[in-house]
């Protein structure tokens, strides 16, 4: 491997940690440390929320997806940009003026004030839910650090997964929200050059070999060169459905992704953050789509024994060393960026909506941070060890908690904002039913007839439906719900 890459990503991590630094020698409230203190600039916040939205799962998960799949594949990023476009159009207002209105530090936090009598029942099951989810959902991150760093150098996974890992847990810790806002920011363009350059150069290399990319798709077979995967019927529908199905997780459910519509100070902002996100949007998906059906092209199936390494494969196969360690580190990007932010929100679940609001711990502002960055790292140990010790691919973990928390939150917050009878015990049962939905339908025959992804936001929409009919908040909780409201 040549050395520029090395020293880039070198420069990559160094500049991480620079900005994890900064931030820890300033003297942080506990509401910076959680939400930037709504001080951040919208466009920022965009790219944040876009850095952190596409993890592992984008350049190795989805990626490795679509170069399996062919054409067919390009449904799944249909229905996650449909959510994307969908949260930042007609949820991001609400999230905004919803914090300033109840000044609540996150999402588990903002659920709980909307139901006072039930609030402390709220926080402890949705924080609880959150943080066994996220750690698996962290831990599917720290699994394709391991995996890229492999795939780049041969680096032995554990020790490349630990390293990174730790660097992660470090800036996180230090500065908090600030930190992984900024370090995001750095990440998101790295990401957008990355979805950029490698689909030109892969088409460069398609042409220079005289390849056809119609051809090569057909001879892949199992109907990689249709758009629906040679599928009708039935089969054809349950497909579509479950592709587009990822879709749901986006309605405002994913915490470390709404928190950055509640930083936003104001409208002006977030018109500019909307506009950044859905560009920026627009291009990585493209890009990605394209990556992909570019190496299908350029690589029989079987090349490599893990399709969710394809993407670094091709990129040192056909990008000369010093821009294919700047694709490395947009790579590294993605993961750390959506690793951060959700090692914060494990820290915000456990410190701010547990010990600080529940229990009601009577510390000072500045030991809630200190203990925040305790949890962090205890937190980030605990994800590393579960990635090393896990066997799942990349796709399952993610998959697995985005039924679990995505879905589920996600009809949470669209039936406060849009239903005003739902109820505090509503929300207990869509948080509990959620979270059985998320482990039993997996597990049973039903998940090869419909996606748990899909299935579990309409178990959670009927269960919240019903129990808030059969259990509803008094009238004078209701009305209190409406003032503040």
């Amino acid at each position: 491997m040549h050395t520029v890459v090395y020293v880039e990503i070198a420069l990559y991590l160094i500049a991480m940690m620079a900005i994890g630094i900064y931030f820890s020698k300033m003297d942080l409230s506990h509401n910076d440390y959680f939400l930037g203190g709504n001080k951040l600039p919208g466009w920022a916040l965009a790219f944040s929320e876009r850095a952190t939205g596409e993890s592992a799962y984008m350049f190795l998960g989805a990626i490795g997806f679509i170069y399996a799949a062919g054409l067919s594949g390009i449904w799944i990023l249909s229905g996650m940009f449909l959510g994307v476009m969908v949260s930042w159009l007609f949820l991001s207002k609400r999230f905004m003026t919803e914090q300033q209105k109840y000044k609540v530090n996150s999402l588990t936090d903002y659920i709980a004030v909307k139901f006072p009598k039930h609030a402390d029942m709220i926080r402890w099951l949705a924080s609880s839910v959150l943080v066994l989810f996220f750690v698996c959902y962290l831990a599917a991150q720290f699994s394709g650090i391991g995996k890229t760093i492999y795939s780049f150098s041969g680096f032995n996974i554990t020790w490349g997964t630990i390293v990174i890992a730790v660097i992660i847990i470090a800036y996180s810790c230090m500065g908090g929200f600030m930190s992984v806002v900024w370090t995001d920011t750095i990440q998101s363009f790295l990401m957008l050059a990355s979805f950029i350059i490698v689909p030109i150069a892969a088409f460069m290399e398609i042409k220079n070999q005289g390849l056809s990319i119609s051809t090569e798709l057909a001879n892949m077979g199992n109907g990689a060169d249709s758009w629906v995967g040679g599928l009708n019927g039935i089969a054809l529908g349950a497909m579509l459905f479950t592709n587009l199905s990822w879709f749901f997780g986006w309605l405002g459910g994913q915490p470390q992704l709404s928190s950055r519509f509640m930083a936003i100070a104001t409208e002006k902002e977030r018109i500019t953050g909307r506009n950044m996100a859905i560009i920026w949007t627009l291009i990585v998906y493209i890009g990605a789509f394209l990556s992909a059906i570019f190496a299908t092209t350029l690589y029989k199936q079987a090349t490599i024994d893990d399709p969710e390494v394809i993407l670094p494969h091709m990129v040192f196969d056909i990008l000369p060393p010093w821009v294919a360690g700047i694709i490395v580190a947009g790579i590294l990007a993605a993961i750390m960026s959506t690793a951060s932010s959700q090692l914060l929100v494990i820290t915000t679940s456990i410190s701010e909506d547990i010990i600080h609001k529940t229990l009601r711990w009577n510390i000072s502002s500045r030991k809630l941070v200190h203990l925040s960055r305790l949890i962090a790292v205890i937190s980030g140990i605990v994800g590393i060890i579960i990635s090393l010790k896990s066997g799942s691919v990349i796709y399952s973990l993610v998959s697995f908690a985005w039924a679990g928390i995505g879905n589920t939150f996600s009809v949470i917050i669209l039936l406060i904002f849009f239903w005003k009878r739902i109820s505090g015990m509503g929300v207990i049962a869509t948080i509990i039913v959620g979270f059985v939905s998320a482990i039993v339908w997996p597990l049973s025959s039903l998940e090869s007839i419909l996606s748990a992804k899909a299935a579990t936001f309409f178990i959670c929409l009927i269960a919240g439906i019903v129990f808030s009919l059969i259990y509803p908040d008094t009238v004078k909780e209701t009305q209190s719900k409406l003032v503040k409201s």
